[in-house]
């Protein structure tokens, strides 16, 4: 009895530091906003939009634009470079820099969960290539075994069998939620560590017919914690 408890034991402490060295592995970003500040997490397995993200911060890229798009049990978005500069109640979403980014979608590792980072697309998008500048955090919803089954089985469908949705995905969307119709589509580049209290407050703010929130919620400033080892 005290040999498998001690096992257990140690796997927990090896667990805990893998996890922890692949946290240390991560190029980690804090965004200063007017609610409150949010710490991400950048993926190593999608380079192009990691490099990309890194670069505009480095650049100041973000210092300045508003979450513009907030919708609750859903996501907030943010990095329009036009909103810098927006008059209240002025539609936002339609600003971009000139150029994409590959899609990088690496599903099922990376899917959208609650607290997921992942890029924006342009309505007319190719190949599901993302916006240069424009992402989103996902806060999403949580899902009852039979409705989540029955999406999930629809998803799977339609997209011929590719999108296969393992149990730690389904496990997760029914507990702490997310947005399972946009698996397979967008690239998920990151995650939230710390600050889902903040988005939290985001997503709800008070919004116009548009979702953009009445009172502006700014970036104020976003910059590198530390880099991948």
């Amino acid at each position: 009895m005290m040999k498998k408890y001690f096992l257990s034991a140690l796997m927990m402490v090896i667990s805990m530091t893998i996890h922890a060295q692949a946290t240390d592995n991560r190029t980690q970003v804090l965004i200063e906003t007017s609610m409150g500040n949010i710490k991400i997490a950048l993926y190593n397995e999608t380079p192009k939009h990691r490099d990309n993200f890194i670069k505009l911060v480095k650049e100041g890229f973000y210092n300045g634009v508003l979450f513009h798009r907030v919708i609750p049990e859903f996501m907030v978005q943010a990095g329009d470079p036009t909103s810098k500069r927006a008059k209240p109640g002025e539609l936002l979403g339609g600003g971009d820099l000139d150029y994409t980014v590959p899609s990088e979608v690496v599903f099922p590792k990376y899917y959208h969960k609650h607290g997921a980072l992942a890029a924006a697309q342009d309505e007319n998008a190719v190949n599901n290539a993302s916006s240069a500048c424009q992402f989103y955090i996902v806060t999403g919803k949580t899902f009852g075994p039979r409705m989540l089954d029955k999406m999930l089985t629809e998803l799977t469908e339609k997209s011929g069998g590719k999108i296969q949705f393992t149990d730690e995905i389904k496990n997760d969307y029914k507990t702490i939620g997310g947005a399972p119709h946009l698996d397979g589509q967008y690239t998920v580049f990151g995650e939230v560590t710390e600050g889902m209290d903040v988005v939290d407050l985001i997503q709800n703010a008070e919004k116009d017919q548009n979702d953009r929130p009445l009172q502006d919620i700014k970036i104020i400033k976003a910059h590198i914690l530390s880099t991948a080892k």
